[in-house]
């Protein structure tokens, strides 16, 4: 109970939310790596798996090979990339490619699976209307694998933002410095109030994207 107080107290001191160490920062940080990670496995996964799910071929190549991804720990991606010329050269380099490669795989597999699991009968139907493929895809394939393309959008958010606080581990910036930050110090308190602040932020990322998938649902509206 001493390191919530404690905590509360962290939370509740002005101090501890200005400057370059503070809280504000920190989170403009983090969002940064999230934001930009997220982006560029979205840019990465999603067109390769609605391609893959409307072809139907390869798929189950790039599913596994997305899988094997899952198996591999951050942490360990982000030390061997920070051993490379990119973390003298690239400087934010190392932890945005270990977080797109974390973002990738349930990107990857929700989209696939969204668009195979789209009944048959109904796009066979649509090309007996005389649809092209590319109307198939965009008027029938993709409305219907929307739920699982953005439930998958939402976990890897929501992963992201909690595995950036990994970017610490490399000397980045991020929410992860008040966690480190607080460890360094012995100050219980710091730590529980930095992984409150993560905790925070993935929920309210989490609510986000559930509005978002409702706002823009290709059937809301719709009989």
């Amino acid at each position: 109970m001493n390191a919530i107080s404690g905590a509360y107290d962290w939370l509740g001191t002005s101090a501890n939310w200005q400057g370059e160490k503070g809280v504000w920062h920190r989170l403009a940080e983090h969002l940064y790596f999230s934001g930009v990670s997220l982006g560029a496995a979205c840019v990465i996964a999603l067109p390769l798996a609605l391609w893959l799910g409307h072809t139907g071929r390869g798929g189950a190549l790039a599913i596994n090979i997305s899988n094997v991804g899952r198996a591999v720990p951050t942490l360990a991606v982000l030390v061997l990339l920070s051993l490379t010329p990119l973390a003298r050269h690239g400087g934010d380099a190392p932890t945005l490619i270990a977080l797109v490669l974390f973002a990738v795989p349930p990107l990857l597999t929700n989209a696939y699976v969204g668009m195979r699991e789209v009944d048959r009968a109904v796009v066979e139907a649509a090309r007996g209307m005389g649809m092209s493929g590319r109307q198939v895809f965009a008027r029938v394939e993709l409305p219907l694998a929307y739920p699982l393309v953005m439930t998958g959008l939402r976990s890897a958010a929501v992963q992201v933002i909690a595995t950036a606080t990994l970017a610490a581990m490399a000397g980045e910036g991020g929410l992860g410095r008040i966690i480190t930050a607080g460890f360094n110090l012995q100050n219980t308190p710091q730590v529980v109030a930095g992984a409150v602040l993560v905790a925070a932020l993935a929920l309210v990322v989490e609510g986000v994207f559930v509005v978002l998938a409702r706002v823009f649902d290709p059937s809301r509206g719709r009989a």
